[in-house]
């Protein structure tokens, strides 16, 4: 299969963007990439890294230097972007822009559950905090998504496939010419 166009996958941490992502490339035979991971290595550190020296600014700044080179790639590949990509108003544009945006929609509840390294993740070690900031991003991945799946109680397959599905509709994922 071949896409259309870049496809980005949104939502709050815990949601499945990586996993779902990496599912639905392997079953249609195409490239996908994780942004965090991407920007580690084309930076050389790792994102508390850059956090720590630089302050959220600086890995802003960064993670949208990253988003519009991977939304320019010839070949259009599968992005999980990271929770907070939408918090730019010039990371919204650009994902508008580029291509088509899926929003996994989870509960604070369930992405909890999901992560099993809470010390990843400091987030969560206030769940009242998750909770405000989920509920804060909310408006924003629904503002930029071209689709939204929720994803309570449903496997990563199980999700894999009704994104599939929907970007068959769409016209987003077809058949490759021979």
């Amino acid at each position: 299969m071949q896409l259309a166009c870049p496809v980005f996958f949104v939502g709050f941490m815990g949601a499945g963007k990586t996993s779902v992502a990496r599912r639905l490339a392997r079953t249609c035979g195409i490239s996908s990439v994780d942004m965090d991971t991407y920007l580690e290595r084309r930076e050389g550190k790792r994102v508390k890294e850059i956090f720590a020296e630089g302050g959220e600014d600086a890995f802003r700044a960064i993670e949208t230097d990253v988003l519009r080179e991977l939304s320019s790639k010839e070949e259009p590949l599968v992005i999980s972007c990271g929770g907070g990509v939408v918090l730019r108003e010039e990371n919204r544009e650009i994902l508008a822009e580029s291509g088509f945006v899926v929003h996994l929609q989870v509960t604070v509840h369930e992405a909890a559950s999901r992560i099993s390294d809470k010390s990843s993740r400091p987030l969560f070690q206030d769940i009242d905090a998750a909770r405000k900031r989920c509920l804060e991003r909310a408006p924003l991945y629904s503002g930029v998504a071209d689709v939204e799946i929720d994803t309570a109680g449903k496997s990563v397959p199980r999700i894999a496939r009704e994104v599939q599905r929907a970007l068959e509709k769409e016209g987003v994922l077809c058949q490759r010419r021979k």
